[in-house]
């Protein structure tokens, strides 16, 4: 179940009279409903019909709203034209996906990361990787042609989520005297690296690996790697899992030299 149709079912049997209008923005009372199931309205926008358009974001994702010409009722979903085209997908991308992409980008780059590559690269590239991850490895091997060339920077922001020694591994990455070169050695080695967990994790990195995860899980990403990077047109993109040689080339800007 998609979390467009969690929110759908979540309001399906709940009367308007029941729902708090206790809101910051002066909407109707049908748009107060489904923001009080936990949806956050940011702007309108023009539809056809006698509709007004309302654009949300729920759980990382943006949705839209119709209010009906009455103001007594709503629809969330997509609304198509006679040629198909969905009439919000515009709306969205500005009121929603574009400042959202900023913050989510902001967001990341205040994160624990272990820069992996050149400060000077135009291009920068995050990955949530866990230290058990056989596939944030292969991603790790993926990349070397851009990262060793100098065009790319990976920025691993770190979590410990797949086993039990995880959490201490990222601790000891983190906590390394230098990271990147400890990170490196764990990757290039695969299988064979000897990287122990950390016995005592510092109160500040254990932090640190909290919010990582926290910040994993508010970007909707599910399974490492889970790689975010910037399109051509400064859009936020994501990758969940090792990428096909056609999706890397788009994750890292250009084909491998």
């Amino acid at each position: 179940m998609t979390r467009l149709q969690q929110l759908t079912c979540a309001l399906a049997g709940i009367g308007l009279s029941t729902i708090s209008t206790a809101h910051a923005a002066d909407w109707p009372a049908p748009i107060k409903a489904v923001e009080a199931r936990g949806a956050k309205v940011v702007g309108t926008f023009d539809a056809p019909g006698g509709l007004k358009g309302y654009a949300a974001r729920y759980n990382g994702q943006g949705m839209t709203l119709y209010l009906t010409p009455d103001g007594e009722h709503v629809l969330i979903g997509s609304l198509l034209d006679a040629q198909g085209t969905d009439l919000g997908q515009a709306p969205l991308e500005k009121l929603v996906y574009a400042p959202m992409g900023k913050e989510m980008w902001e967001q990341m780059e205040k994160s624990a990361w272990i820069a992996d590559g050149s400060p000077k690269a135009p291009r920068i590239v995050y990955l949530f990787s866990d230290p058990n991850c056989p596939y944030c490895n292969l991603f790790w091997q993926q990349a070397r042609p851009w990262v060793e060339s100098g065009k790319v920077q990976l920025r691993h922001i770190m979590v410990g989520m797949l086993r039990p020694d995880s959490p201490g591994k990222a601790a000891a990455l983190l906590g390394a005297k230098d990271p990147q070169a400890a990170l490196n050695a764990h990757e290039a080695a695969g299988k064979d690296s000897t990287l122990k967990a950390a016995d005592k994790v510092p109160g500040e990195i254990r932090k640190h690996l909290a919010e990582n995860l926290d910040l994993m899980g508010e970007m909707g990403a599910q399974a490492t790697p889970s790689v975010f990077y910037l399109d051509d047109k400064g859009r936020l993109q994501q990758q969940q899992g090792v990428p096909q040689p056609d999706v890397l080339a788009k994750i890292m800007g250009s084909q491998a030299e």
